[in-house]
């Protein structure tokens, strides 16, 4: 068994499991974003869910992908890494294979439950792999290694599954995903070895005891109710966009391209963001991208003002046109971007704070509660918005589809208003807390 990299190792040396670790990363976040960007889409269009079955399906998949790691991350140190990883893997292929051949409504829910464990062990085995295969000279490198791999993995996953679902069909898009995933697996089994440590975490009795105690926590559990309502928003990329785009601007749309540019501006920004506001507290930087994303939300649904000012094509460079609605969604996107390059990076310090002192790690494992939240009532919400304003052509008459879609911006007001009773909610939260902590330790701040 190999322990951590030694304190000799600097730069970009690291260890082979390091590596491959990084490699089946890329592999698995291509795999998982091509079918996200895609599954209301496959629910809908392939399966034959309607827009909120398929919605409130997508949901609880998203959120037992956020609840699971904890559990399986607990088990994956009790039979080792490699073993977990391993097995995560086959659970992956066998999951995205059996939903693109077997696109039944009987077999969609198992296949998803095998998707939702498999993946849920990814997150904690490869950053635990990351972890243990650094030191303290190495390992902010070796983690931002690590968030590239994420990042060029996404962006890839869902730029190829724009011409998979154009050229073969949705469908196909999860053959593709099992192939990555199946590559994936025997790259693991191939190169993947040296950080098969087990016994060295909370088993799983004392993980769940953990989550019961954050959600008895009010502090903590109002924290995460409330920054689910940022979240709320950031779902729609995958709950509301790729059906709202392809519906008012036609089959040719690419949602899965105008996605990307999430991604693309947080990798851009985030940095140079994180560096800017490293002197502020971290409630101030979480409360300026709580006020961003409403604003995005309400540049989405600008769409028919800009059509009434700049006409059905909008000039975006020199020969270049795009529908106002793509260019609506694409600036709402920047500015979500930014407001995550504002939250992410401090979130975790400030929910850090808010628990019991000596306990900050055991209650940080629930930190993304809030996820867990925001997809099941993101994408419920978004179910019953689509059916209201932005219905399946296939559900309408000849005579009803032209003025089908008249009101479909009105969605994105929606969660404009969820996103900024959350921001309200926030400020208000942050001066309770820090009124209370000031009671209880004066001259001392909160973060």
């Amino acid at each position: 068994m190999t322990g951590p990299v030694s304190s000799e190792r600097s730069g970009w040396r690291f260890p082979p499991a390091f590596w491959s670790a990084n490699v089946v990363e890329l592999f698995e976040r291509a795999a998982h974003y091509a079918m996200f960007i895609s599954i209301t889409l496959y629910l809908t269009n392939v399966v034959g869910f309607d827009d909120v079955d398929a919605a409130w399906i997508s949901g609880f998949f998203t959120a037992g992908l956020y609840f699971l790691p904890p559990f399986t991350g607990a088990f994956a140190d009790s039979i080792g890494f490699r073993r977990a990883i391993l097995l995560a893997f086959a659970l992956l292929t066998t999951g995205y294979a059996a939903l693109g051949a077997l696109p039944y409504k009987a077999t969609i829910l198992p296949a998803l439950v095998i998707l939702m464990v498999g993946g849920s062990f990814i997150k904690s085995i490869v950053t635990g792999t990351v972890a243990k295969t650094s030191n303290a000279e190495t390992r902010a490198r070796a983690f931002s290694i690590f968030y590239g791999m994420v990042n060029i993995g996404a962006f890839s996953g869902k730029s190829i599954a724009y011409p998979l679902r154009i050229e073969l069909g949705v469908e196909y898009v999860n053959f593709f995903s099992a192939a990555m995933t199946l590559l994936a697996l025997v790259t693991v089994f191939l190169f993947y070895r040296g950080v098969d440590v087990r016994g060295e975490g909370k088993g799983i009795r004392e993980t769940w005891q953990a989550f019961l105690r954050v959600v008895s926590n009010v502090r903590l559990l109002a924290l995460i109710v409330i920054v689910a309502g940022f979240w709320m928003i950031q779902q729609q990329m995958y709950a509301t966009m790729p059906k709202y785009v392809l519906r008012t601007v036609g089959p040719g749309a690419a949602p899965e391209w105008i996605a990307n540019v999430n991604p693309l501006v947080v990798v851009t920004c985030v940095v140079l963001i994180t560096g800017l506001t490293k002197r502020w507290k971290a409630i101030t930087a979480i409360n300026v991208g709580m006020i961003l994303m409403p604003l995005s939300a309400l540049l989405m649904a600008s769409a028919p003002l800009l059509e009434r000012l700049a006409g059905p094509e909008v000039g975006i460079f020199p020969g270049i046109t795009a529908h106002p609605v793509t260019v609506t969604l694409i600036v709402g996107i920047v500015v979500q971007g930014l407001a995550e390059c504002f939250i992410s990076p401090r979130y975790l310090e400030f929910f850090s704070l808010q628990a019991p002192k000596g306990e900050e790690g055991l209650y940080l494992g629930f930190g993304h509660l809030h996820s867990f939240i925001s997809a099941i009532l993101g994408f419920g919400i978004s179910g019953y918005l689509l059916a209201r304003y932005c219905p399946d052509p296939r559900t309408l008459t000849a005579e009803a589809l032209p003025t089908a879609y008249v009101n479909a911006h009105v969605i994105w007001y929606t969660f404009a208003a969820i996103g900024l009773a959350a921001a309200l909610a926030l400020f208000v939260y942050s001066r309770v807390v820090a009124a209370r902590h000031a009671g209880n330790s004066p001259g001392k701040e909160t973060a």
